[in-house]
């Protein structure tokens, strides 16, 4: 029966649902506000509101963050990768070279990490290779979410649910237990990305080829000639600074190129001002003086580099300070060193003046960047490197080595019940920072704290569902639908409702939410709660379905040129794939 107080937490939870599907601000924000209403209300008290901020499974990934940080840092598996590409003889046998250990990779690293470094390699060799990356990324990312379903560390999904089992007193997942479940699914997957749904990916070019391609659309060329009023004047003086529908990306002043430009940059007769932004709009600035357009240009990006500056492409990451922002109004030229050329979402380019667009989790951004620019992401997370930079240096290959030998010491002593996850990770972390494979600073930055806040956060909410009975208010209504034909059909229904839920909110969060649910709904047809459990572990990693649902998705949308149907269109037989294959296990081994 509905109370109250459970009509008033369902009316709360739909609410945080849809400020998560559109997107209204960040997650981790959202959750946060969720968790304080509720705190507020009195449906949760404090103590059961932050008990997240200390669980077993939320602490351990944090240092599992720092862990795939220092193995991310040494390059060990883009040197692998890239060993194992070699020459594209055919689709099918370069994507088994490239899916292989990318899964297994992913079994012990966090996979974000993962499609971040190798995303630029494949793109790369792709383009040596005249292949498509668009038939490779979208099967990069799928088989990270999959290599991640076959350890208790494969993926935060994971441990948040074993630090969920912890809390309520049950007995927590083996190391292998999620992936004795999976690895049917693991492996038939698979199987249909390298025979199959590599052909429902479409053919695009990278955003870098399609800009070249249309340059005079991207940017454009002004003379600067001895009549200008502002000669000797800076860019601010002359009003070049705050234009209507144009951006000053760079001034080229004979072999020298100036970029990114400022505003106390001084203007020269003879200077080629390169504009981005509406370049349609160009022609108010041809009614000034001394400003001549020079259509006749072979303009190219490649122009606009020189050996202090280059062109990159970037993401915008699901947790980025710059989430809803005007660009002009995060300082991102000051801020990145930077310069944006373009911003493209859904694969269209946003015809908008460049300070005047808003950023949105996924826009992929054309940045022209400066010398600082490799220093300062290393201390932001506010988006994805998607174009390669530096190659790692040799003393940190070796330490990287050290790093996953340790690791996979670790992984040992956890399999044989010497040290629990929580402590090994502890003396792992401990390890690295002495033998310097990852500095403090690093180690500060790696700990992602906005996906860190979301993950405590849902602890919180999946309490509330518990403790007011919404859990199993929601877990009836679910068995009165399914338990007419079979526990089959209840573990079926309790599956898709997860994997509906983590197809539009994160993985994390959808987890939380259907825990308890799944509790109560085993307690109801009196079986044991760990089969139950782990169908909505592997439900709400499984997202394949569209570009928002898992941040790997949302990183290869861009750097892919794909469209939200491409996701739909491989992703569904993928999701139907693993689904039978979990219940199937889950029935035959659990029930």
């Amino acid at each position: 029966m509905m109370t109250i107080e459970i009509g008033f937490v369902l009316f709360v939870l739909i609410l945080m649902l849809l400020g998560l599907v559109f997107e209204i601000i960040r997650p981790d924000i959202i959750l946060f506000f969720t968790l304080s209403i509720l705190i507020l209300s009195g449906v949760l008290t404090t103590e059961e509101a932050f008990k997240g901020f200390s669980n077993e499974g939320m602490l351990t990934i944090a240092l599992l963050f720092i862990v795939a940080a220092a193995i991310q840092k040494s390059g060990i598996a883009d040197g692998v990768i890239r060993k194992l590409l070699g020459n594209g003889s055919s689709i099918r046998w370069s994507l088994f070279k490239i899916l292989t250990p990318v899964t297994a990779f992913s079994s012990v690293l966090n996979n974000t990490p993962i499609v971040v470094t190798l995303t630029p390699i494949l793109r790369k060799w792709c383009s040596d290779q005249q292949i498509s990356p668009s038939k490779f990324l979208i099967p990069l990312s799928y088989a990270t979410i999959l290599g991640g379903t076959l350890t208790l560390i494969g993926t935060s999904t994971n441990l948040v649910v074993h630090g969920m089992l912890l809390d309520a007193g049950m007995e927590s997942f083996s190391f292998f237990q999620i992936g004795l479940v999976a690895f049917p699914a693991v492996f038939f997957g698979l199987l249909y990305i390298i025979l199959f749904g590599y052909k429902l990916l479409p053919n695009h070019k990278v955003l870098l080829d399609k800009v070249n391609e249309q340059s005079k659309e991207y940017i454009s060329q002004l003379e600067v000639g001895e009549d200008f009023p502002f000669l000797n004047k800076t860019v601010e003086s002359a009003g070049l600074r705050r234009l209507k529908g144009l951006f000053l990306i760079e001034i080229i002043r004979k072999d020298e190129k100036v970029s990114p430009v400022k505003s106390t940059t001084i203007i020269r007769q003879g200077d080629k001002l390169i504009f981005t932004g509406l370049i349609s709009t160009i022609a108010e600035l041809q009614n000034i003086k001394g400003l001549q357009l020079k259509t006749d240009s072979n303009l190219s990006l490649d122009m606009l580099k020189n050996g202090n500056t280059q062109l990159v492409e970037a993401v915008v990451s699901h947790h980025s300070s710059l989430l809803y922002k005007k660009i002009q109004d995060s300082y991102f030229r000051s801020k990145f060193d930077a310069g944006v050329i373009a911003v493209h979402r859904h694969r269209e380019r946003i015809k908008s003046k460049i300070g005047d667009i808003t950023l949105k989790p996924g826009d992929a951004l054309l940045l022209l960047c400066g010398p600082d620019f490799d220093k300062k992401i290393k201390v932001s997370n506010d988006f994805y490197v998607t174009t390669p930079l530096k190659a790692p240096s040799i003393l940190y290959k070796k330490r990287g080595w050290f790093s996953l030998i340790l690791l996979v010491a670790m992984i040992v002593l956890v399999t044989l019940n010497i040290l629990s996850m929580l402590k090994a990770m502890i003396i792992l972390v401990c390890m690295l920072l002495i033998v310097r494979a990852i500095t403090p600073e690093e180690a500060m930055k790696s700990l992602h704290l906005p996906v860190l806040l979301l993950i405590a956060c849902a602890f919180g909410i999946g309490t509330a569902l518990l403790e007011s009975g919404t859990a199993s208010f929601l877990a009836s209504g679910l068995i009165l639908i399914a338990k007419p034909y079979g526990v089959l059909a209840v573990l079926s229904v309790l599956y898709l409702a997860t994997n509906l839920l983590t197809e539009f909110i994160t993985n994390s969060a959808a987890a939380v939410i259907m825990f308890p649910i799944s509790i109560e709904m085993a307690h109801m047809i009196g079986i044991e709660p760990i089969s139950f459990v782990l169908a909505i572990t592997i439900a709400a990693s499984a997202s394949f379905s569209t570009p928002i649902g898992y941040q790997t998705n949302l990183i290869v949308y861009g750097p892919g040129g794909y469209k939200f149907m491409d996701y739909v269109r491989i992703g569904i037989p993928l999701n139907v794939i693993v689904m039978f294959s979990t219940i199937f296990m889950i029935y035959t081994f659990w029930v």
